[in-house]
């Protein structure tokens, strides 16, 4: 165990320089200008050229990058080229509201996803359990600003019974949850349709009957226990998704988090916030997947680790 947690978490450091080289490869690339940003249009090229040297963007490719990785090492991730202020500093002061968020998504989605999965698989082959797929299927295929918009015309604007966007009480964080979750319901209900049907062909679904056990006590305690262990396995995956469709959610309704600092520096051509919410955003991916390839032996012992 000790050895395959120590070739995870060598691989998982490799995959986090990996990612760091090609995201700030990607970003040397960009033909925009960040001096010109700064300075603004009525700046003389003599200004543009000294604000260049200033940030140290005259230098070769291997010689920021260098730079960027020592200072990532002895955790520094730069200063905001705008703001004025430490990356750092900024990303913590939006993670609290991002997680906030993150974490209501993950019950949205599993509360969503785990009772149409047990209604279809229970009304199996039913007018039920078609709809609902289809309703599943609608949720992994649309795009998540799709969604969030919908839910803001009908809810916020027509409606009225939450607010179009902010943050700060429980009525604005109910749309974003959902908007974020809706994917992974999907997903979700699909898998746990298909688990709730296997488990319910088992030998152990026909020995509670012939014991006489309701159908309430049977899938209640023997079939959902069973079902949902590879659900669980899952949830660390989850975070990928999260964070690939929290820029999204987040610029939809004026969340506060990391996502929303993340769409406002890539619009100004914000380097060192860009390559610190992507660090941020991808150690959060490398992490999820370590914990869920971790717990998932402990969860259903017919998963091995190698």
């Amino acid at each position: 165990m000790w050895g395959y947690l120590l070739r995870r978490l060598f691989e998982s450091a490799l995959i986090l320089l990996g990612i760091t080289f090609v995201t700030f490869v990607l970003l040397y690339l960009v033909p925009a200008d960040p001096a010109r940003q700064i300075a603004g249009r009525s700046a003389t090229a003599a200004t543009v050229d000294n604000i260049r040297n200033q940030l140290g963007l005259n230098d070769p490719l291997v010689v920021q990058y260098w730079r960027y990785l020592t200072g990532l090492a002895q955790g520094d991730m730069g200063r905001s080229y705008l703001q004025r202020a430490e990356v750092s500093s900024l990303i913590a002061s939006r993670l609290p509201a991002s997680l906030l968020l993150m974490v209501s998504a993950i019950v949205t989605e599993l509360i969503m996803g785990l009772t149409i999965g047990v209604v279809a698989a229970l009304r199996r082959n039913r007018p039920v359990d078609h709809s609902l797929m289809i309703f599943s299927f609608v949720a992994i295929s649309a795009p998540q600003f799709v969604i969030g918009i919908l839910l803001l015309y009908v809810f916020a604007v027509q409606l009225g019974w939450f607010p179009i966007g902010g943050y700060g009480t429980f009525a604005h964080l109910v749309l974003p949850s959902i908007t974020l979750g809706l994917l992974g319901a999907g997903w979700y209900s699909r898998m746990m349709r298909s688990s709730m049907i296997e488990v319910l062909n088992q030998d152990l679904v026909r020995t509670a009957r012939a014991k006489g056990l309701s159908k309430l006590r049977i899938v209640a305690g023997h079939v959902m226990p069973n079902a949902i262990l590879p659900i669980i396995a899952m949830i660390g995956i989850d975070i990928g998704l999260f964070m690939s469709g929290i820029v999204v959610v987040e610029s939809v309704f004026g969340w506060p988090g990391i996502g929303q600092l993340a769409w406002q520096a890539i619009q100004r051509i914000d380097i060192p916030v860009i390559m610190g919410v992507t660090m941020v955003s991808a150690t959060a991916i490398v992490l999820g997947n370590l914990i869920a390839d971790l717990v998932a032996p402990l969860i259903d012992p017919r998963i091995k680790t190698k």
